[in-house]
Order: structure tokens, then sequence, then C-alpha cells
């Protein structure tokens, strides 16, 4: 059996996205159909949508996504029909090198459901990050929901299914702030403010956000930065520098993903400081640093994936954190609209006046 449900779809590198019927079909062994609540429209959809990400069209997209599980296949123990979860995508196997080295937000084998989802005429489509939550109901594989509090707000909560996550975890999980740190964040979209939420909570006393747009830095400010730099008006690291008694940041993370801002990063750090890369970059960009002042600098040059979160942990943790009013996720939400609205999503975010837009169902 399967069913029918909407959803929304890519057919084709930079052609508008669509609405039209997909075909669910009933979980197999290992999976899961979750009933959407919510999803985020997150800047690695408009990749895909753009060919930015493989040309596997046509994509069904959306990620950023809470609902409820409606029913599970054989072999599913952790989560059951009625659960209310959030969705990741990067469901640990248990059984890799990383997994069993006990660094499973490493692991090298996550998962997807083994069916697919289709068109009704058969077509099959390939779901953003293994996922594809711009529709009313989809499938995954049930490693990739994780059970939290049924209280909270789908619309907040769904965002740390992907950048919101991301950016906390970058903070937190990769570079290691603690209190006392002095941070900067380059880049205050959704996973910038993520950054700066997180080196909040983990009570770093310097928070400098950095961006070129006013509107997201005094968004940022909302989040915990204490200091905003307006990239368009001075020099990053001598400002970051001036901030932080002419030593450095001891953690830059860098959101934008591009080697000009990289580089700023780089230099940004105080000496033995850590450099935290969690913007996406393209195929084609390249970094050149001198070799002598990678080594004379010290310190760290990270790449975070996924905020290295490992879900079952930091989910529930951070949705807890939400609900004692201790991490103010609904900030992150600019706007719910409905799921013929994702084109007019996608469009704001080269206009800006949006954090995040959230479908909800």
């Amino acid at each position: 059996m399967s069913q029918l449900v909407r959803g929304v779809i890519a057919r084709a590198k930079g052609a508008p996205v669509e609405v039209t019927t997909i075909v669910v079909p009933d979980p197999g062994p290992g999976e899961a159909v979750v009933k959407i609540q919510a999803c985020g429209v997150c800047h690695t959809d408009l990749h895909y949508r753009e060919g930015g990400i493989n040309d596997d069209f046509p994509f069904l997209l959306g990620h950023e996504a809470a609902g409820v599980v409606e029913a599970v296949g054989d072999g599913v123990t952790d989560v059951a029909p009625g659960d209310f979860v959030v969705l990741n995508w990067r469901a640990v196997c248990g059984n890799c090198r990383a997994c069993l080295r006990g660094k499973p937000w490493y692991c090298f084998a996550t998962h997807n459901a083994t069916q697919k989802m289709t068109l009704e005429d058969g077509t099959v489509l390939s779901p953003a990050l293994g996922i594809g939550a711009f529709v009313e109901k989809t499938l995954v594989a049930a490693g990739q929901c994780t059970k939290v509090d049924p209280s909270a707000r789908a619309a907040a909560v769904g965002l740390l299914g992907c950048g919101v996550m991301a950016g906390i975890g970058a903070a937190i999980n990769t570079g290691g702030v603690t209190r006392g740190d002095s941070v900067a964040v380059i880049g205050c979209g959704g996973v910038g403010d993520g950054a700066i939420a997180g080196a909040a909570l983990a009570g770093a006393t310097t928070i400098i956000a950095v961006d070129t747009d006013d509107q997201k830095l005094e968004w940022a400010r909302g989040f915990g930065a204490t200091h905003t730099v307006n990239a368009r008006n001075v020099d990053i690291v001598e400002k970051v520098r001036e901030l932080t008694g002419g030593n450095g940041a001891d953690v830059v993370v860098e959101a934008v993903g591009r080697p000009e801002t990289y580089k700023q990063g780089f230099y940004a750090r105080d000496l033995a400081g850590t450099l935290v890369l969690v913007g996406v970059p393209t195929p084609e960009m390249t970094i050149e640093l001198p070799l002598l002042d990678v080594f004379g600098r010290g310190g760290a040059l990270k790449s975070s994936w996924y905020g290295d979160c490992l879900p079952s942990r930091d989910f529930p943790m951070l949705v807890a954190l939400y609900q004692q009013g201790r991490l103010d996720l609904d900030k992150f939400v600019s706007e719910e609209i409905a799921l013929d609205q994702v084109e007019e999503a996608f469009a704001k975010m080269h206009t800006g006046g949006v954090l995040r837009s959230v479908v909800l169902f």
C-alpha cells in the first residue's frame, strides 16, 4: 500500500518549484512514515533547486522538520506511532569505524530510507538530504527520527534539524567554546545566529557578530552578540582584534563558506585559537594561506559537519533548554507560510528581511 500526499518538488535546475502529488510507500524494515507539522526553508533547499548539490532531479525539497510518527516498519524499536520527532539527516549506523571509536557524530555510513518516494507516474524522487519534508508525509529511516518533548512548538524545534543545530554545534561541539571565551561569528544567517546562541549558552563573555547587513546584525544581538561589526565599513581582522584586547578571538566561526571570509577568520583568531568552518563552499572554491602562518599561528582549523551533533544526545537537550526559556528558538522563525509559498520564501532569501520562513501543515 501507499499514500498520495501533496509536496514541493524541483523538476529542473533553476526552474520554479511546484506543488504536486507524491506517492509515499508504507514503511519497510527500519523505516518510518512521519506526518510533517512544520518544515523550515533552508538555503540548502535553494542549492538543490539551483543544481548546486547534484543533478539528481526531480528533488523533493525540505529537511528542517518536525512531526509525528504515523507508522513504522519491522525492526523499529526507538520510535513508535504517535511520537513527536525532529528529523535529522545523519542517522548514525553504529558500526562504522567512527561509531566504534565512540565518535558517532562523525559516522561515515549514515543512512536513509531504502524505499523511494515517487511521482504518480513512477518517477523516482531524490529527497533533500535524505528527508524531503516539504510534504504532508515523508518516508525516512527510523534513525532519522529523534523523539523530543511533544509540547514543544514544531515550527521552532524543527529548525534543529539543520541550520540552527549546525550553528549551535559549530560553537559548542566543534569549536569547544566555554565560559569566558571570546568568539567571533562571520555571517549572521540562521547558522551564524545559531553559533551566537550556542556561544552564549556556553558562557562566552565576548561574542562578536560580523555581517554586511545591519538588520542581520540587529537580530544577532537578540541571540546574544555583545558586539556587531558591519564588514562593509571596517577591516574585520583589525576590528575583532580591537574588541579582544588586540589579540583576536579564542574561537572564530565562519558561517559563510567563502575563501575571503575564511581567510579573515584565520587571521581574526588569537594565537592558538580555533577556526571553525561551518559555511558550505561550492566545489570550485580554493584557499591559499602562507604555510608559515598556518604553523606559526598554531591552534586548530576545523570543519563542522552538522555541528558535529549527535541527534539523540543534542536534540532533546536543546528542546529542554527551549522549553525552559534558555534558548529562544522562536526568534529564528520570521514567518509561517503555506506549502505553496516556498518559491516566495526562496526569493526572500535574496532580498533579506527573513531569518527563517517555516512551512506549516
